[in-house]
């Protein structure tokens, strides 16, 4: 049986999408590229936005009308809601949680809803048993570039979002299994690896006095990719700005291995609204961390989260927001407007900000970002990086493209597809708002 998935939403997705088809590969069944190839389809879906539901919905309803044409077998699983997944369940022929992937060829074989998902039964994806879906050995889909999965769930329960009620509470991970495996990667030559968490450096808190904590947890990691005598780039995604310890920033300077560029999700600039999107920081809190990353990595790259438009926004907050991206001059931002997600406590509160309105603070937030990102970018002019060589170029194809240590998107001119997956050392001659053009000088180690 050919099969084929599309994967929604963030890098945990992509993540279990990695394990799905191991399994899939193991039963006996083949990948194809064309969806229009496959007799099994499936997705791994996302409920923290509109948009990703939409895809969905769409993408269902066509696949159902070809089933009058052809034999089809379709699945889903992901990030998904209780209200979404009842809906699912007369969409979809098999649905299921994470933690059941080992028996999906079964349930394929009965063509249906796996018992667990009967609509005689309730429907909850909070049920946490995770270790026989961790053990699965995840199908990488580079051989440079692997994620490794911490931890699954969150307890910070933010009003506007929906993750703790489609994956759960908090559940860490072994740590000798995260240890394992980044190990099994860096042996086999992998060059950029990324742990993966709804909040990372909340790591081990939910097994205190029987699991080390992030800090430690990456400073072993770290430990055995300095050994190695080779370029090693580490990441982490996401950290929530309540549990960020000094701690955790001193590991990253420590380690050459540890990539100097950190995700650190604001969400918004004004204590009010964050008060509102109860996300147990404020921006001073905030701030400090940002103090500390500047003194011990001053290199550092900073990425960050940005809602606009949440309920109850005024322009005064959404002002506010401009002003902590120009005093954090953020290299990159993942800005999204603000909707409703059921299930989420926002949800009982009127979206009371119109669309056009979201639209325009979208606007204002990128134009602030712009005025920084230009300026950092030319600021590397000049200067010689390594850079990961990740791709063809999508806008240029004459060009390779990749990125540094502080993932900014690096691409030069070159027709040597065999650089792909290599560092090579660029010398940057150009930038512009959201990348930078160079001269490739050396393949690098």
């Amino acid at each position: 049986m050919k099969y084929h998935i599309l994967t929604l939403g963030c890098q945990m997705n992509l993540s279990d999408g990695e394990r799905v088809r191991t399994v899939l590969d193991k039963a006996g069944m083949q990948w194809v590229d064309d969806e229009k190839d496959a007799e099994l389809l499936g997705i791994i879906a996302c409920s923290v936005r509109q948009k990703a539901i939409d895809k969905v919905y769409n993408r269902i309803a066509e696949w159902n009308r070809q089933k009058d044409k052809r034999n089809l077998i379709t699945f889903i699983s992901g990030c998904i809601l209780p209200d979404d997944y009842r809906k699912f369940l007369k969409l979809f022929d098999i649905i299921f949680q994470m933690k059941d992937l080992p028996n999906l060829p079964q349930m394929i074989q009965q063509y249906g809803v796996s018992s667990s998902y009967s609509q005689k039964e309730s429907i909850s994806p909070l049920d946490h048993d995770m270790k026989e879906f961790w053990s699965l050995t995840p199908s990488y889909q580079s051989d440079f570039e692997a994620f490794i999965p911490i931890q699954n769930g969150c307890d910070k329960f933010c009003t506007y979002c929906a993750v703790p009620y489609t994956r759960g509470r908090e559940v860490s991970r072994p740590s000798s299994e995260i240890l394992e495996e980044f190990k099994q990667l860096v042996d086999s030559g992998y060059k950029v690896i990324t742990f993966l968490g709804q909040n990372v450096n909340s790591y081990g808190l939910d097994k205190k006095g029987k699991e080390i904590n992030f800090g430690e947890l990456i400073d072993k990691a770290a430990s055995y990719a300095d050994a190695q005598g080779r370029r090693i780039w580490i990441y982490f995604t996401s950290p929530h700005p309540r549990d960020m310890g000094r701690d955790v920033i001193e590991v990253i300077a420590k380690h050459p291995s540890m990539g100097k560029q950190i995700h650190l999700p604001l969400q918004s600039g004004d204590d009010d609204v964050l008060k509102k999107m109860n996300r147990k920081h404020n921006v001073e809190k905030y701030r400090n961390i940002v103090k500390d990353i500047k003194e011990l990595i001053p290199e550092a790259t900073i990425f960050t989260d940005i809602i606009v438009g949440f309920t109850g926004e005024t322009d005064e907050q959404i002002e506010n927001t401009r002003q902590a991206v120009e005093e954090f001059k953020y290299n990159m931002i993942y800005l999204a407007m603000y909707s409703p997600r059921p299930g989420a406590v926002s949800e009982r509160w009127e979206d009371d900000i119109p669309k056009e309105v979201k639209s325009q603070r979208h606007q204002f937030i990128t134009d602030e970002l712009r005025k920084h990102t230009a300026a950092y970018n030319h600021s590397l002019v000049g200067k010689t990086f390594p850079v990961l060589v990740t791709k063809r170029d999508t806008r240029k194809p004459e060009y390779l493209s990749g990125y540094n240590e502080g993932k900014i998107t690096v691409r030069f001119l070159s027709d040597d597809d065999s650089l792909i997956g290599k560092f090579v050392n660029v010398s940057i001659t150009g930038a512009s708002d959201f990348s930078v053009e160079g001269e490739m000088k050396s393949v690098s180690n």
